[in-house]
């Protein structure tokens, strides 16, 4: 048994995140997101919401240092309107695991469909709020001091 794994971690989630190289994308997608038509790597999070399934991520993988904008969300279809609270409960679990992370970038609905299917994995979580689909970019691990090896 692991410990310090968030229980929304499903195995097949851990090892796609485990699998994952540096540079590759993972979509979390809301209930509604065309996860099959986007990717063959659909991963199953039903009922959990994207926020907390966020944080156990964020746990266990580091965001890309070195581009412009390792996070992105799609961008509200003309007409529609974003909710600011969306993005803002996003941003305070990147922000409690990686502090400093720049802005979320915002990608037209279409060209977040096709970016889906270049995707590493999607998940399919129960998250229900409109425009709550996000892109992470995985970065590289660092080397840390007490992991260095002699």
């Amino acid at each position: 048994m692991l410990i310090n794994i968030s229980p929304v971690i499903s195995p097949e989630l851990l090892t796609a995140l485990d699998e994952m190289g540096h540079g590759d994308e993972i979509i979390l997608a809301d209930a509604f997101f065309p996860g099959r038509t986007c990717s063959s790597r659909v991963i199953r999070a039903d009922g959990i919401r994207l926020p907390r399934l966020l944080d156990g991520i964020l746990r266990l993988i580091n965001l890309d240092p070195y581009v412009p904008s390792p996070v992105m969300m799609m961008a509200a279809t003309p007409g529609d309107t974003l909710d600011p609270a969306v993005e803002l409960s996003y941003r305070e679990v990147i922000d409690k695991h990686w502090p400093g992370t720049p802005t979320v970038e915002r990608i037209e609905r279409f060209a977040f469909y096709e970016r889906a299917k270049s995707a590493f994995a999607v998940v399919m979580t129960g998250e229900t709020v409109p425009y709550g689909n996000i892109i992470l970019k995985k970065g590289v691990i660092p080397v840390l001091p007490e992991f260095r090896f002699n």
